[in-house]
């Protein structure tokens, strides 16, 4: 498995992550520990999970025992926590509390990346930094990211770590895929300029990039589009299967499978440190461990350019 530095930090981590947040959904504990086992046994060595992911943290914290050191253990904090929506923000008391919640969960000293999982318009971005700087000067976290940032709010987040001579964020947590890649328009400018590490989620679309959508039929039954909430209706729009299906064709004609073009396909791009895809079976986590190794021409890159690239 492929190691990529983590932005300017000293962190190393596997192209392909696992996203840990079906683990208390769709996969129980024994269920989480098989994941994790076959995870680090293929070279997997990120992993990726945030506290509002319900019992993931617990459940990751149990599974990983001893093999805690061997791992780079990525966590969020600020979203919503309670039914109320008082639990939540980038404030300095809360990220406080959040944190020390985090590590008694995961059951660990230090968090190798601590990350802002969504914009808090109520605190400056200072404030949150600063309080980020303690618990890096602490040991208590080892680098910082952030996720769903805007690119004006992540170029200054930026500016300001850099005026008021903090540590600034080492990572961005975007969606990014074949199917969406909006990032490319605004924020991935940012991401250059400030030499971040790019951490896609939804590699596969939600799934519509596995080839078990197929246009003008409708989702099989158990698949995760079958039976998601109305927030998922972008992934089931018909524009977007036909376009895997055209993908698939140009994949399948080169010897490959879809999911090895979505997953290759990102890590060609630029940034990208490692492609965060979620599994709720062992045997997903070995088949996305594998799909990163087909190392695409210029010419391949060109044409798949050419099918997927959203106008304007």
């Amino acid at each position: 498995m492929e190691l990529r530095r983590l932005g300017r930090t000293d962190l190393r981590v596997s192209i392909v992550g696992l996203g840990c947040n079906s683990f208390g959904w769709k996969a129980d504990r024994a269920g989480t520990r098989s994941i994790i086992d076959r995870a680090i046994a293929c070279g997997i060595n990120f992993l990726d999970t945030s506290d509002s992911y319900g019992p993931s943290e617990d459940f990751i914290g149990e599974a990983l025992g001893e093999r805690r050191k061997n791992v780079v253990l990525a966590t969020k904090f600020g979203s919503s926590m309670d039914t109320e929506g008082k639990q939540k923000g980038a404030s300095r008391p809360y990220i406080m509390t959040a944190v020390e919640s985090s590590l008694r969960r995961l059951k660990t000293d230090w968090i190798d990346l601590y990350q802002l999982h969504y914009p808090d318009p109520a605190t400056p971005i200072e404030e949150t930094l600063r309080a980020l700087e303690d618990l890096l000067a602490q040991g208590k976290v080892r680098a910082i990211g952030c996720s769903n940032l805007p690119a004006a709010q992540l170029d200054e987040a930026q500016q300001v770590a850099k005026r008021a001579g903090l540590s600034a964020f080492a990572s961005t947590q975007n969606e990014y895929s074949l199917l969406v890649r909006d990032l490319e328009r605004e924020l991935a400018p940012v991401i250059a300029k400030h030499e971040l590490a790019l951490l896609p989620y939804f590699p596969l679309a939600n799934g519509v990039l596995t080839g078990k959508y197929r246009p003008g039929q409708p989702a099989p039954a158990g698949a995760r589009l079958a039976d998601a909430p109305p927030f998922f209706d972008g992934y089931r729009e018909p524009a977007k299967w036909e376009l895997a299906a055209q993908l698939e064709r140009f994949a399948a004609e080169r010897g490959h499978t879809l999911l090895e073009l979505a997953f290759s396909w990102l890590a060609a791009q630029p940034g990208v440190a490692s492609v965060i895809a979620g599994a709720s079976r062992s045997e997903q986590v070995e088949q996305n461990a594998r799909a990163a190794g087909w190392a695409l021409t210029s010419a391949e890159l060109a044409e798949i350019d050419r099918i997927t690239r959203p106008a304007g």
